[in-house]
């Protein structure tokens, strides 16, 4: 940890075995924890809390102040969890008073040149591909994968184990288990790759692609999908998940591909 050529404020708690390489800044109301490896010209601002065994390429920038107009100096924080890779130039900022914390899960892959706003929450094992860019005050929940040059809007919610196509402009909230793409953004299947990859089974998938075809395919409007399903459907943690996302979606969910524009 002893590098010469960094700046490391006194106030700052470093883990003993954190590396860090030469001309990284580290601000003081840092916290970076055991195993984790800062590269060159890394700026960690204050508020950071870095879990263990993390890996921060060179030219990223943590912390920073939320992009904000109502944000007035409010001591906030961003929280990354374990065994997450943060590639270059990637921009995580604090958060703001809303939340008081912009928050990245375990086990995450934030490509280079993503930017997560303030308020974020982020979970586990979620990948964000190059230059992917989120809004304030978004969720995206665990196993989520978003596509290089994708945007998402403020306040969005990306479902579990969707997937959002590269360059997609997310306006509506994800549902779970999805396939997003076109334009704008539209269902277009089930992740069943995904799913099959982190163990569902032929049966779990099938039972997840009739739920959707009777949302998305049938000509119910969202309600009367609701009252169907639950009417008809076996009550499961996978159904489950599905009613809960959309009966609590402010935003409301993307539209099936040919149906009306959002």
């Amino acid at each position: 940890m002893n590098q010469p050529l960094a700046y490391v404020h006194p106030q700052a708690k470093i883990a003993g075995n954190v590396v860090i390489e030469p001309f990284v800044n580290i601000e003081k109301n840092v916290i970076i924890e055991e195993g984790t490896w800062i590269g060159s010209n890394v700026t960690i601002m204050e508020g950071a809390r870095i879990g263990k065994n993390c890996k921060i390429f060179p030219g990223a920038v943590i912390s920073a102040m939320p992009q904000d107009l109502k944000y007035d100096g409010e001591e906030t924080i961003v929280r990354i969890g374990d065994r997450t890779t943060i590639r270059e130039f990637v921009t995580i900022n604090r958060g703001t008073k809303a939340s008081w914390e912009t928050v990245v899960g375990n086990d995450c892959l934030l490509m280079a040149y993503v930017h997560i706003a303030h308020d974020c929450i982020i979970g586990n094992n979620v990948i964000l591909a190059n230059a992917c860019n989120l809004a304030g005050h978004i969720t995206v929940d665990d196993w989520a994968i978003i596509g290089g040059l994708a945007a998402v809007h403020q306040f969005v919610q990306i479902g579990k184990h969707s997937m959002i196509s590269g360059g997609g402009m997310a306006r509506k909230d994800v549902p779970p288990f999805t396939k997003a793409g076109r334009e704008p953004l539209s269902y277009v299947g089930v992740n069943s790759i995904g799913l099959r990859r982190r163990g569902f089974s032929d049966e779990r998938i099938n039972a997840i692609q009739d739920i959707y075809r009777t949302i998305y395919l049938k000509g119910y409007n969202v309600s009367q999908a609701i009252n169907y399903i639950e009417a008809n459907f076996p009550v499961s943690p996978d159904r489950d998940e599905i009613l809960s996302f959309i009966s609590n979606s402010t935003r409301g969910i993307m539209k099936g591909y040919g149906k009306s524009r959002e």
